[in-house]
């Protein structure tokens, strides 16, 4: 396979240097014959993987020693991303791009007689996160690395992840997603660090202080994950954490002749860590989520503190004792509320067992922690029942109680009289169950709060979190969110990488902002040809990969119109439906007409609990059944789920895609970053004014996106004077048609009433104003098909966005983050390589 890479994508894929080739071969040979076991004398595709990833890993280990050293010696200001989620994908060809050793791995695989893209492919996707969240924060991982931080991942080492996803007659079915089976050989299991975390018990108060006693102790066991940075030599860590039941475990408790019951009551402990919560921007108030938040939390404090107390010092003996100098040395930045109880829990290890008085002790916290918020859902919200806190965490509810004493005297000083101002900032929500407010909890306890883009973060300004903003206006910051150009361009699209290295250079890779230099290329003949011709090429790959797995012939000249992201109302993947119901219904009216061909994707996951989001795949698949299976429509318009979307499919997908849907109802999705993506990756958007889609269209020009529908004032307004469904369905011929073909079972005919709640949601309880931005829809649809049938004047749009998309690489938002909240300065400095020691 190597010989078949056009020599000049060496640039960006790292040079086959003759030497290099032979090191790999034979250093993959040795790991070969060391992993396979001795009565096996034929390899599986899966040992050449292992081999192959060993292989590349060894290129890791010893850059990750030397930066750990590095920061162990120049002791700087060190970095703690917070997160429950970290969705990391496939690593082995991430981390060939980032060592650029990716051109000598394909020679080296090419010589053994080894396909590249079938190893590849036999990786498990490491899936520890639902969507957004997960994705940002492994986005910034490796843009902490690239831009030389002192930064670690910290989260939970989940033994099964998202679900697998399956369609069965059009239905989502959940499979566990077992990813470890085989091993992962890009973790460390690292004992020597493993902690006690203390769960339930009681508190007692002395006059030396408080004492949690009586607890039950479970272990945390740190894994740690390389994080290379982009061909710099800085490789950081990730580590997460595994719970594992101490020894003693219910064996010392009343527990005479029950031993048996007892071992096996370690797997109540070692829970913590086996499952992934599915859901995405919805709280579910489970204890076993509770611990998890806990569980992570408990153990990395311990983590940092250790790391703090014997930096520089080299021995365990001489310490930092000085805390009030942490935040010079520390920061922590939590990934939405999730891990807030970072904030208690600090104060309890300062005071508790620190000994230090209340008022420094909160001082240190709230310099060190800061805040990132991703979404207003109401219901994504997390408020705590107090009575559970009570039983699990009984002196962090204490610590609340006192943080919200004091925050409140300070509220009613600053407002003297104003009672239900204290009753709407109280950490503790009265009413029917007492509950504690993460997000207030969050907000009080930390010196920065930010939104992930700039009209999200004015929402929470002029809205959810006003009284907080009018107390405090020097906490609010935006920081709009970024993706990985490694990942989502370099190494997913290296075609198009290419041909812009060809004119540009290759440091856009580093410092994208260069994107704009493309500017001067876009009357440019030959740019514009080869822009499209990368395109047609991802097309034709990935109709390829469709018609393998979904037995549906694709157009390739078609659109390909791609709509991937967890299923949700607010998402409205219900007006996409609409438009495909209404195109269909419009060809088989008019046959003859010339009609844009088009190949509309829709995919994502639904919680399993989320009924209606579980209706929405069906709705889709059931249109699928109809519209693929019409002669008179023919190769014209076809419909195709995609199953299992994950980080792996988004990276085949991405390329390929000639319109992105980003339609979420103005003021809902917080950002998006799948938006960023596709502007990257050469589609063009059809979008509302959401999120970063407004940003996207100030960077592009709004000319060059089809932006439709509500802004924020115009949903705000239709609410003051009350969204009324059954007056657009009166009004608007095809979309009462379309409502009723889905009512009347034209989709379903085996089952007529199928989707009978799905129109009721619509017509009479629709959160999401769905029918008020058909309308405007359809019309930015026709200008989408009009303009497709200009490839020249399409292709030009196209990079304008790729030009105009530098702003969204997420070292741009980690050098805002490390500048104007943590304190430090990024740097594109690299470090000796440990070859490099003289």
């Amino acid at each position: 396979m190597g010989v078949v890479v056009p020599q000049k994508q060496i640039s960006v894929r790292g040079l086959a240097g003759v030497d290099n080739v032979s090191d790999l071969k034979t250093n993959f040979n040795r790991h070969l014959h060391f992993t396979l076991v001795k009565d096996r004398n034929v390899a599986t595709k899966r040992d050449y993987y292992f081999a192959l990833a060993h292989t590349v890993r060894d290129h890791l280990v010893g850059r990750w020693i030397r930066t750990q050293q590095h920061y162990y010696e120049k002791d700087p200001k060190r970095v703690y991303y917070l997160s429950l989620e970290f969705y990391m994908g496939r690593a082995l060809q991430n981390t060939m791009v980032n060592l650029a050793l990716e051109n000598a791995c394909d020679e080296a695989a090419y010589q053994l007689g080894l396909d590249m893209e079938d190893l590849e492919d036999m990786e498990e996707d490491a899936g520890l996160g639902n969507g957004g969240l997960g994705r940002l924060a492994a986005c910034f991982l490796d843009s902490m690395a690239s831009l030389g931080l002192a930064a670690y991942g910290y989260g939970i080492r989940y033994e099964f992840g998202i679900f697998n996803q399956k369609i069965v007659s059009g239905w989502q079915v959940e499979e566990a997603d077992d990813w470890l089976r085989y091993g992962n050989p890009w973790e460390k299991a690292r004992p020597e660090y493993m902690r006690p975390v203390h769960f339930y018990g009681r508190t007692e108060h002395h006059p030396d202080g408080v004492k949690w006693v009586d607890t039950q102790v479970v272990l945390a066991l740190p894994y740690d994950t390389p994080v290379p940075g982009y061909r710099n030599n800085v490789v950081n860590t990730m580590r997460l954490w595994s719970a594992k039941a101490p020894c003693e475990f219910n064996l010392k408790d009343f527990n005479v002749g029950g031993y048996i019951q007892a071992v096996l009551d370690r797997n109540l402990a070692e829970n913590i860590s086996r499952v992934l919560y599915p859901n995405d921007n919805f709280f579910e108030g489970k204890e076993l989520r509770l611990k998890q938040e806990y569980f992570v939390v408990a153990a990395t404090l311990q983590d940092i503190i250790r790391r703090f107390k014997v930096s520089k010092f080299g021995s365990r003996e001489v310490v930092r004792t000085d805390f009030t100098c942490l935040p010079k040395k520390v920061a922590i930045q939590l990934n939405d509320t999730h891990p807030a109880l970072a904030i208690p829990e600090l104060i309890r290890v300062l005071v508790d067992e620190e000994k230090l008085p209340w008022e420094n002790a909160w001082d240190v916290t709230v310099k060190t922690c800061a805040y990132t918020n991703h979404t207003v859902l109401p219901e994504a919200l997390e408020r705590w029942p107090i009575d559970l806190f009570q039983t699990l965490l009984p002196r962090h509810l204490e610590i609340i109680y006192e943080i919200n004493q004091r925050h409140l005297e300070r509220v009613a000083s600053l407002y003297p009289g104003d009672m239900e101002r204290l009753q709407r900032m109280s950490l503790i929500e009265e009413g029917g169950m007492k509950r504690v407010n993460m997000a207030h909890l969050c907000i009080v306890g930390s010196h920065a709060v930010n939104g992930v883009a700039q009209i999200h973060s004015d929402i929470l300004k002029a809205t959810v979190f006003k009284d907080f903003y009018e107390m405090d206006p020097h906490k609010f910051q935006n920081k709009t969110n970024g993706i990985t150009p490694r990942r989502w361009l370099v190494m997913c699209n290296p075609g198009l990488a290419e041909v812009i290295a060809e004119r540009i250079g290759e440091d856009f890779i580093r410092d994208l902002s260069q994107l704009r230099k493309l500017h001067s290329f876009v009357d440019d003949d030959a740019f514009i040809r080869d822009v499209a011709k990368v395109k047609q090429e991802n097309k034709l790959k990935f109709a390829t990969h469709l018609e393998e797995q979904y037995k549906v012939k694709i157009n390739p000249n078609s659109i390909f119109d791609i709509q991937v992201k967890r299923i949700h109302e607010y998402k409205r993947q219900l007006l996409n439906c609409l438009h495909i119901i209404t195109y269909y219904n419009r060809i088989k009216k008019d046959p003859n007409k010339q009609w844009t061909p088009r190949t509309v994707m829709i995919g994502g996951k639904a919680a399993p609990g989320y009924h209606t989001a579980k209706m929405i795949i069906r709705l889709v698949t059931a249109i699928g059944e109809v519209v693929n299976n019409d002669p008179v429509v023919g190769d014209r318009l076809k419909v195709i789920f995609l199953e299992n979307y994950r980080v792996t499919l988004a990276e085949k997908a991405i390329p390929a895609a000639d319109l992105s849907e980003q339609i979420s109802t103005a003021g809902t999705e917080a950002s998006g970053t799948g938006n960023m993506k596709f502007m990257l990756n050469g589609a063009l958007t059809i979008g509302t004014m959401d999120g970063a889609n407004v940003e996207m269209a100030e960077e592009a020009g709004e000319e060059n996106l089809f932006i439709f529908g509500m802004r924020v004032e115009d949903v705000e307004a239709l609410d003051k004077k009350g969204y009324n469904a059954s007056e657009y369905y009166n009004r608007i011929p095809e979309l009462k048609l379309a409502v009723d073909q889905i009512a009347a079972g034209f989709f379903s005919t085996k089952q007529p009433d199928l989707f009978k709640g799905i129109v009721d949601m619509l017509m009479h309880h629709d959160r999401f104003k769905v029918f008020a931005d058909y309308e405007d829809y359809m019309k930015c649809q026709e200008k989408v098909s009009a303009l497709y049938k200009k490839p020249r004047e399409w292709t030009k749009k196209v990079i304008l966005n790729i030009a105009g998309s530098g702003k969204f690489s997420s070292d741009r938002t980690i050098s805002q983050y490390a500048r104007e909240i943590w304190g430090v300065e990024p740097s594109l400095e690299k470090i000796a390589a440990p070859d490099d020691l003289k």
